[in-house]
Parts: structure tokens; sequence; C-alpha cells
């Protein structure tokens, strides 16, 4: 158990640098690029702050600070007007969502060699069931 514990460690940490690596010529993070497609997922209605970070891969200290480095990028904009205002809603914006895409050709060419990897789709699918019910286990 320790080796796998330990091999997954070792995995989660590459992937993590092949994703930053990724994103990092658009002057975002791996987690902005997670809102940004968390976003672009939810439509033009876009989604409350919370909801944004319940969605998020990994979790995100300060959700706050990373919309707030988004807004300042024109990537995402803020609105109160809803019903309940003290509810802040999130959107993609049109700047985001050319970012997004033009980050999404580098993190495809990252899954491509991921692919490569384990080229069976079988492969992929029981790798997927062995980690959800790895995961399980924290749950």
């Amino acid at each position: 158990a320790e080796e796998a514990f330990v091999s997954i460690m070792r995995t989660a940490a590459l992937v993590r640098r092949a994703l930053a690596q990724a994103v990092d010529p658009f002057g975002i993070s791996p987690a902005q690029y997670n809102v940004l497609r968390i976003l672009r997922g939810a439509g033009p209605e876009g989604l409350p702050t919370l909801a944004v970070r319940d969605r998020l891969v990994e979790e995100a200290p300060g959700i706050t600070r990373l919309i707030d480095k988004l807004e300042r990028a024109k990537a995402v904009k803020r609105d109160r007007s809803g019903r309940d205002r003290r509810t802040v809603r999130v959107q993609i914006t049109p700047v985001g969502l050319e970012l997004l895409g033009r980050a999404d050709e580098n993190v495809r060419t990252m899954l491509d060699r991921f692919g490569r990897s384990l080229p069976n789709e079988g492969e992929h699918e029981a790798l997927s069931a062995l980690l959800a019910r790895a995961r399980a286990g924290f749950a």
C-alpha cells in the first residue's frame, strides 16, 4: 500500500508540473485555468463563487484571490444583480474564453503525451476506476 501511495504522489506531482508548464505561457496558474474551465462549462449565467470553489479539482485556500487575479486580467467578471444581492456570481468574459482557448491547445498537447503512455482506452478506464476506488478511502 505504501509503494502504491508514493507512486500516486509522484505521479500527481508530475501531472501538476506538466499542467503548470502548459498554462504558464498564458500568465495563469493551474488553479486559474481550472476556474476558467469551470466557468466556461457553466455558460453565460456563470456560477456563485462558492460553487466554483466546490468544483475545483484541488482545494484553493483563497478562491476570492484567484477570482481577483482573473478579474484584473479581464478574464472574468463578478455580478451581484441577482435576487439575492449577497450572492456574487462569476462569469467568464470573452477575454477569458479566448485565453482559455489558447491555453487549451497546450493542455491538449500535454494530454496527448499522457495518452501515448497508456494508448489503450481500456487502460484509461481501468486507471480511472482504480484511482476512484483509492480516493474513496479518503472520503
